[in-house]
């Protein structure tokens, strides 16, 4: 198989979550539990750091891997989705998978693996614990994909488990309210393996303070334990709170034993994108236009990217938006500035909110909109229409943010 038959083998003949949405979801980790015993449990060899939440888990999740390779540790990195390249998603030492490892991890297995129906995410999660296993890394840092309790990452015994925050998102396979979201992300907590939660929310606070207590733990806040913060080359205050999830974490380990000095935590919060190659965090993709993109997609990530895009000074904003088709897209709309000009668009993937549909959502709303035929044209039209001192933003989705960066 070429690289390229490969990857149209895993997106397109598997489910593929962030591709078609709900018939990729698995209610339980017994494909998960099968595929590393098939692989001779790859994860038991070696140490990790579980990372779960609705916002900022990818960004934590690279700072966290930028401070231990500064460290001097061998570091792997497994992150959901990516934007360009599905070898974004494994990394050691900020180095993707080689394309031809992925191959050979297919060939090698693809007849076994069959055998037990594995999903999309489940096939990256086992090639990313064997390429982890066989090059022998130090600690890896390991996102979760989707909730926490029946994700296939749930299955390490991590050093320290870390939940940066709830919000609204995937309520068709987490619940409707913060509550039951909450309950499914503290699912990661595991029986004397501290617990860090990233921010204290009063609406759902007890329910890891109850989970930690029942299963017997230690739980931290990271906003109520972190004061002064060190800066990052991550740019968006939001940024702000990830630090401090990122600082606790690191006490953690640090009163584990690992050796983890000032100076490397310094540095590789200021050397995170050079360090792990992390893309379409408040990314600036030009100058002159100036334009930005951000992956923030739920209520929570677009509450955070208007307070940024407030917090700037330009004369006309121009927003290339298009979203997925399973997001609370009138609460969005609520969320965004009523003055921008939006260029609405279609990402090139089943899950997309269809234009026509985009299009009726932002006329009800009275909110000035340009249809364009695709993601590319809708930038090109922003574009040509841009004048000096204006700012052009794209999101609303990580698949548009995908298609520009």
């Amino acid at each position: 198989m070429t690289y390229r038959e490969t990857l149209d083998y895993l997106f397109s003949q598997l489910p593929m979550y962030q591709r078609i949405g709900d018939a990729a979801y698995k209610v339980d980790l017994e494909n998960t539990i099968q595929l590393c015993n098939l692989l001779n449990n790859p994860q038991e060899n070696f140490k990790s750091v579980h990372v779960a939440g609705t916002n900022g888990k990818g960004s934590t999740s690279h700072m966290l891997a930028s401070i231990m390779q500064g460290a001097g540790y061998k570091v792997g990195l497994y992150t959901s989705p990516h934007l360009k390249d599905f070898r974004e998603r494994i990394k050691i030492n900020g180095e993707m998978i080689s394309e031809e490892e992925v191959i050979e991890f297919v060939e090698t297995h693809k007849s076994n693996f069959e055998q037990i129906n594995l999903s999309f995410f489940e096939w990256t999660v086992g090639l990313a614990f064997y390429y982890f296993s066989q090059n022998k890394v130090d600690i890896a840092i390991i996102e979760t994909g989707l909730g926490g309790r029946l994700d296939s990452t749930n299955v390490i015994q991590p050093e320290v488990s870390v939940i940066t925050n709830i919000g609204i998102d995937h309520t068709q396979f987490l619940g409707d309210t913060l509550l039951k979201i909450a309950t499914e992300k503290a699912g990661i907590i595991k029986h004397n393996i501290p617990v860090i939660i990233g921010e204290t929310q009063d609406e759902v606070k007890q329910v890891f303070i109850d989970m930690a207590n029942e299963i017997g733990t230690s739980i931290s806040f990271a906003d109520k334990q972190i004061g002064e913060i060190l800066p990052t080359d991550l740019k968006g205050e939001y940024q702000k709170k990830n630090v401090k999830t990122v600082l606790s974490t690191i006490n953690v380990l640090q009163n584990k034993g690992w050796n983890i000095d000032d100076s490397s935590i310094a540095k590789g919060l200021l050397n995170t994108v050079k360090n792990t190659g992390l893309l379409g965090r408040w990314q600036t993709l030009s100058n002159n236009p100036l334009i930005i993109c951000d992956t923030g997609h739920n209520e929570a990530g677009i509450k955070e990217i208007v307070e940024q895009l407030d917090s700037l000074t330009f004369n006309q904003l121009h927003f290339v938006f298009g979203a997925v088709n399973d997001k609370s897209i009138d609460k969005i709309l609520d969320l965004l500035p009523k003055d921008a000009i939006y260029y609405l668009c279609q990402a090139d993937i089943p899950r997309a909110l269809a234009i026509d549909d985009l299009e009726r959502k932002f006329n009800e709303k009275r909110m000035k909109s340009i249809k364009c035929g695709s993601v590319q044209d809708a930038l090109c039209k922003a574009k040509n229409q841009v004048n000096d001192n204006d700012l052009i933003f794209v999101g609303g989705s990580t698949f548009v943010v995908a298609e520009v960066v």
